[in-house]
């Protein structure tokens, strides 16, 4: 415990899912955390009566809106004083296309365009505009952390998987570019995902309990996510690495510039 003493991080989309098992590892850790929503107050709120005002504040905020991010990053550095890691974890998947996207693949021409545009909103604009905001602060520290959740090779190019494939593709591309730009300035951006599917708010709920029951658990993404954040960590940027094959003894993952090719 306390490998995460004296920072604070900010989890986007931290009131469920992946987003809140990141955040409550954190807190468990010694990290302040602040954690956003786009609708969903109620979710956000519990995660501070669970762990105190002292440790934890909640913030709701659509990571697609420029001026709502800079808010956040503002009020986060107002009450903690820094920001020290920011977890690109909000997102939206398949179910606002279709809600039978498992079974029946989603053509693409016949996706509504305000659909695909708010996929993309938040999946690719969104980590834009909160790592837009929150970099200066972080290379006036000389030190911060970049942590985006992205998902399997396979699933970016899978049949009916638009516009969520080629959002995290996107994403993909993001990472590995702005881990060169700030190459030197020690602020490191890296990419996490569990490894395969995974039992969150992405997942419509009327799936069979037996397909359900194989989903991975949240969980499985916080053993990188408390690495990434660490000092230890902090030696490596550019990489990608995959719950379900990381372990402290390969703690490095693969570069994520191996492409969606790979």
């Amino acid at each position: 415990m306390g490998k995460l003493d004296g920072k604070v991080a900010l989890v986007t989309g931290g009131g469920r899912g992946m987003g809140r098992a990141i955040a409550e590892g954190y807190v468990q850790e010694g990290c302040c955390v602040v954690v956003t929503a786009a609708r969903e107050r109620a979710e956000i709120d519990s995660f501070v009566s669970a762990w105190g005002r002292d440790k934890a504040l909640a913030l709701l905020a659509d990571v697609a809106d420029f001026r709502a991010c800079e808010g956040v990053i503002g009020e986060t550095i107002s009450r903690f004083g820094r920001i020290d890691v920011l977890v690109n974890n909000a997102g939206r998947g398949m179910k606002y296309v279709s809600p039978a996207f498992m079974t029946q693949p989603a053509r693409f021409w016949e996706t509504d365009p305000g659909t695909w545009k708010m996929v993309i909103d938040t999946n690719v604009n969104g980590p834009f505009y909160m790592a837009r905001a929150a970099v200066p602060h972080l290379l006036r520290q000389k030190s911060g952390a970049i942590i985006n959740v992205t998902m399997n090779y396979e699933t970016m190019k899978r049949k009916g998987f638009s516009p969520y494939g080629p959002s995290k593709a996107a994403l993909e591309s993001e990472t590995i570019i702005w881990a060169q730009d700030l190459e030197g300035t020690g602020i490191t951006v890296n990419e996490i995902l569990p490894g395969g599917p995974t039992d969150t708010g992405m997942i419509p709920s009327g799936i069979p309990a037996d397909l359900r029951s194989r989903l991975l658990k949240p969980g499985i993404i916080v053993p990188l996510a408390v690495f990434l954040a660490s000092d230890e960590g902090r030696r490596i940027t550019g990489r990608r690495l995959t719950a379900t094959e990381w372990s402290p003894e390969k703690a490095d993952g693969v570069p994520a510039s191996k492409g969606i090719g790979a």
